[in-house]
């Protein structure tokens, strides 16, 4: 895959949000190819811990682990900074960290549209800001990605902010991806859909599986090896796009109504969160 830097130095990855979830899978995932890594956590310690022991025991690397609230606005260049002094460089940015609430917008307090406007899309923004300025003066061609949706692509009702960040992520990613190619960072977009994220759920047994058509829910590998395959030089010339991860979700509409008898087609959506943020 790739993982050592151009003077053989092992490639450095910062995955926001690592400690549950999907954050948790692409962590895996990233040290399994050989990426050193940092990663962070807002307010639960005990998840964090768990995958950096793994990891450890595993790979024989010890991870960096940065608590950081990334709705504040200068933790976004602090955990940057924090990475850099530790490891002396950055190869990937994931910006997995996210939150959403499920909710219409009349009925959402102005503190959660804040929330969810300053977690999933000021941050990002902020981290790829100064990511990509220690790559540049560094001269890493790195990477930057971004985690999105398929709400990101697609409307539902009570998902005004946090599927109108997703989708302004993935516009952004373009823009970014002109600003920085003449130094060779490449930013992409990984669109997950239903994809499970806690311990007891079964990606197969999910009731929303039977209506995908690849017939189960994501699992955090898979976001994972997309991260993986598209952060190497295997994917080299690909940059500015959304690469979705899906498993058909919405070809044929948002099949998120459970029920037998809905078939294919438009449904109520399912609360989901991305990242660490409780």
């Amino acid at each position: 895959m790739g993982t050592a830097g151009a003077q053989g130095t092992e490639k450095v990855a910062l995955v926001t949000g690592a400690g549950a979830g999907i954050g948790r899978g692409i962590v895996k995932i990233l040290a399994e190819k050989g990426y050193r890594l940092a990663m962070t956590y807002n307010s639960s310690k005990d998840g964090i811990v768990d995958v950096a022991e793994d990891i450890r025991h595993i790979y024989g690397k010890e991870p960096l682990i940065i608590q950081s609230d990334l709705t504040v606005r200068s933790e976004a260049e602090n955990t940057i900074r924090k990475t850099v002094e530790a490891f002396d460089r950055i190869d990937l940015v994931v910006n997995n960290a996210g939150v959403g609430i499920h909710k219409p917008l009349t009925e959402m307090d102005e503190e959660d549209v804040d929330m969810q406007v300053n977690l999933d899309f000021r941050a990002p923004m902020l981290l790829s800001k100064y990511a990509a300025a220690e790559m540049i003066a560094r001269d890493i061609p790195g990477n930057i990605i971004f985690i999105t949706s398929s709400r990101g692509e697609r409307a539902y009702p009570k998902d005004s902010i946090y599927g109108g960040m997703k989708a302004a992520l993935i516009r952004a990613a373009q823009s970014l991806a002109l600003e920085w190619a003449p130094h060779g960072i490449r930013v992409n977009c990984v669109a997950r859909g239903a994809t499970v994220h806690k311990l007891e759920q079964s990606a197969e047994e999910e009731p929303l599986g039977s209506k995908i058509p690849l017939g189960r829910l994501g699992t955090p590998s898979d976001i994972g090896e997309a991260i993986a395959w598209l952060s190497s030089d295997a994917a080299s010339y690909i940059t500015g796009i959304n690469l979705r991860i899906d498993g058909g979700l919405i070809l044929s509409g948002m099949p998120e109504d459970t029920s037998p008898e809905a078939g294919y087609g438009w449904g109520e959506m399912t609360p989901t969160s991305d990242g660490d943020r409780a």
